[in-house]
């Protein structure tokens, strides 16, 4: 689904990405674990247009994609929910959620609408108690919530997220990532960039480990969470006890 080549990308004089080289297959969650500063950021931004690379290839859907806008990249069924969640804090929840609904075409889109709507509130069914609520008004996990409700609202085939657990607390984390599981049994391809790496390596099927701008180690979430390297600066003492 999802295929990026000897990427690089910069900002003025600094390179942030140096060929960094990823797949994603249809159906996988893939989760993205590194220190801060690695270029985790940087890479999402990069895959969905916000940030244009310098050289390397970026293929979605079969399709070169290199230098698209990020609202071709929406309508082609990629959909970025950024570190920050970037909600509109005076607009309410139903209004932000439309709004994710965007680049839907005209034809029955109120039907669609509807629909979409129906789904994210049996998914998240705070939101449909907070329908007329402000988006700033809610605590840090319904916004993050609606964050990811908004992306969902545009029906994604490959769902980006980045530090979706950031400053929650550990059960509102917990249910963060428990929906992300049962979107992936829905069928959702997601890459995760997250700092939780217990938590990320949990719910993926294959992961890479980056630092300063480059991928250091790739493979399955079992084998990089049984790796010495990732247990010692990712996963913390007696982890490697918890995953047998």
């Amino acid at each position: 689904m999802l295929r990026l080549t000897s990427v690089v990308t910069g900002y003025g004089g600094i390179i942030a990405l140096r060929g960094v080289s990823i797949h994603i297959d249809e159906g996988e969650i893939v989760a993205l674990i590194g220190a801060n500063g690695a270029g985790k950021t940087t890479l999402l931004d990069t895959i969905s247009g916000v940030v244009s690379p310098r050289a390397g290839s970026i293929n979605f859907l079969g399709q070169e994609v290199r230098g698209t806008s990020p609202e071709r990249l929406v309508r082609m069924g990629m959909c970025h929910v950024p570190q920050g969640r970037m909600l509109f804090p005076d607009m309410t929840v139903y209004d932000n959620l439309i709004l994710g609904a965007y680049s839907q075409s005209r034809k029955d889109k109120r039907q669609r609408l509807s629909a979409d709507l129906e789904r994210v509130y049996s998914i998240f069914s705070v939101l449909a108690e907070r329908n007329e609520q402000l988006a700033g008004t809610l605590s840090g996990g319904e916004q993050q919530m609606l964050a990811i409700g908004r992306a969902l609202m545009a029906r994604p085939r490959l769902l980006l997220l980045d530090e979706p657990s950031m400053g929650l607390a550990p059960l509102v984390a917990k249910e963060i990532f428990k929906v992300i599981g049962n979107l992936h049994k829905q069928g959702t391809t997601t890459l995760v960039v997250e700092q939780n790496a217990k938590a990320a390596l949990a719910i993926a099927k294959r992961a890479y480990v980056m630092e300063t701008g480059r991928v250091v180690l790739e493979g399955t979430a079992h084998e990089l969470a049984r790796n010495p390297q990732v247990q010692r600066a990712y996963l913390g003492k007696g982890y490697k006890r918890l995953m047998e």
